[in-house]
């Protein structure tokens, strides 16, 4: 399994922007699908977006214009670009490292902790 370390996590006001950064602990995050995924209290863990290569992208559809991932290799790091926030958005937020791209948590092994992104209307 590959340690995951989210950071960038914080409150905004609806319309604003915020960035979440994870840190994979090893090269090999160079070659896996990395995705973001959200629960919010009392709800099911929600698919944000997901990457394997720069030209493998998907993202949920409450997200979609919105959100934007990317990954930099050689810093093993995968970003996601949050802007035009709304309250909605509210949860917890967390990186996943999996063998192929996917929209199913079952298909990530590792994750991390989880970074809190609080959104006030």
């Amino acid at each position: 399994q590959v340690q995951l370390v989210e950071s960038g996590g914080g409150s905004v006001q609806a319309g604003g922007s915020l960035r979440l950064s994870c840190a994979g602990s090893e090269p090999t995050v160079a070659s896996r699908a990395m995705a973001w995924f959200r629960q919010a209290p009392g709800k099911e863990r929600e698919f944000v977006a997901a990457i394997i290569w720069s030209s493998n992208i998907i993202y949920g559809d409450s997200v979609q214009g919105r959100f934007t991932i990317s990954k930099n290799n050689a810093e093993k790091t995968v970003t996601l670009q949050m802007n035009s926030l709304k309250p909605e958005d509210t949860a917890v937020y967390y990186c996943a490292a999996g063998a192929r791209i996917s929209t199913y948590a079952s298909d990530y092994n590792s994750w991390g902790q989880g970074t809190q992104v609080t959104v006030s209307s």
